[in-house]
């Protein structure tokens, strides 16, 4: 059995779905590529059980074939091959791949096709659409703020809230919270679901930032990404996400606004004189100025800085993780951003002064208490 395929147009797609591969998996048969060739259209596969990503293409075949490939020996033969067309031979019997090429000719030990697990096909219970750039944006502006820990798996991933004419994606991991409300997404039902952080990823690497739509089916274990010829698969987390309402403060009467990358460079230069184990860094709010200060007691280091600010509140004083800070303050697009404050130890909300269209962005970080409290 043949097939003839562009080098460049290969890599292509190839690229498009091997973040699905682990290095080490469960199966031997997963660290390979699934080539699925029906009517002249190639279907390349890759799945860790979890999460599967496919692609599609059109190639010169006369025949049907369905063939496992080694991952990484493709890509790096591939990779070389610069314009090149490249003629597959599959034999029947052994599932040895020979691809030839005006350079030579290059062996390797496939796997029958049967014995790969079967990808998840669509089963949708309910559907909506979202247009790429919207979930791109969706999940870069929160799944930084996500777990790590395998012991709390409720926090690993994105929690998706679903409403009739808006849809909020949120992130915690139970030091700083991000909810980014969409109102322009009206997926017309009430549901949720957590996505996990690496199928996010592999959203975030494949989406293209335009308004392609992106049709997102779903049930009770899966979820289904589908846009022009690639698809992306992933079991949901199958956990309660915590009531993140119940944690945000009602009634925030210290607000200050300060231009956004002067707090941020602020935070970035005081930290370095922190502890490095609790990052810690004092804010201080007095009048229409903000200090900031940090220092590591056993090491004798020491910094202080004063900022302009506007503010409307009483006198406070109260402790963050400065790491915490920064990446908060490095995820806000505005010039100047909010930071809404109640007591010093309740946490401290981040809000954009304006928000884009359609657009609602909150951001929350827990207090670390001051020696002084």
């Amino acid at each position: 059995m043949k097939f003839i395929v562009a080098a460049p147009e290969l890599l292509d797609h190839l690229m498009k779905v091997n973040g699905a591969i682990v290095s080490k998996p469960v199966l031997p048969i997963l660290d390979n590529f699934l080539f699925d060739i029906k009517g002249g259209t190639l279907t390349i596969s890759t799945t860790d059980l979890e999460t599967s990503m496919s692609t599609s293409l059109k190639v010169e075949s006369k025949e049907d074939i369905m063939v496992a490939i080694p991952s990484r020996l493709l890509m790096d033969t591939v990779k070389m091959l610069n314009e090149q067309p490249i003629t597959f031979t599959v034999n029947e019997d052994t599932f040895g791949i020979e691809l030839s090429t005006a350079y030579g000719r290059y062996k390797l030990a496939g796997q029958s096709g049967a014995d790969y697990p079967k990808v998840p096909e669509i089963e949708s219970e309910n559907s909506f659409t979202m247009p790429s750039n919207v979930l791109l944006r969706c999940i870069s502006k929160t799944i930084f703020a996500t777990g790590n820990d395998d012991l709390r798996l409720n926090l690993t991933g994105v929690f998706v809230e679903l409403g009739k004419d808006s849809v909020n994606f949120v992130a915690t991991d139970a030091n700083r919270l991000v909810k980014l409300t969409r109102t322009d997404v009206k997926p017309g039902l009430e549901h949720s679901f957590i996505l996990p952080k690496k199928a996010l990823n592999l959203l975030k690497s494949s989406l293209s930032n335009d308004v392609t739509p992106i049709q997102i089916d779903f049930n009770k274990s899966n979820v289904f990404f589908t846009t022009n010829n690639l698809k992306l698969s992933c079991r949901l987390i199958d956990e309660k996400y915590p009531d993140y309402k119940a944690v945000i403060p009602q009634e925030n009467n210290n607000v200050i606004v300060i231009n956004r990358i002067d707090f941020l460079e602020t935070v970035k230069r005081v930290a370095n004189f922190s502890n490095k184990t609790t990052h810690q860094i004092r804010i201080k709010i007095t009048g229409n100025e903000l200090a900031a200060s940090a220092e590591d007691i056993e090491l004798a280091n020491e910094a202080n800085e004063k900022r302009a600010c506007e503010y409307d509140g009483e006198d406070i004083e109260i402790g963050f993780n400065s790491r915490f800070l920064m990446e908060l303050l490095s995820n806000v697009d505005h010039d100047s951003v909010q930071l809404r404050l109640s007591t010093p130890n309740r946490a401290g909300l981040l809000l954009p002064q304006e928000n884009e269209a359609d657009e609602e962005v909150l951001m929350l970080v827990m207090p670390m208490m001051l020696n002084n409290y």
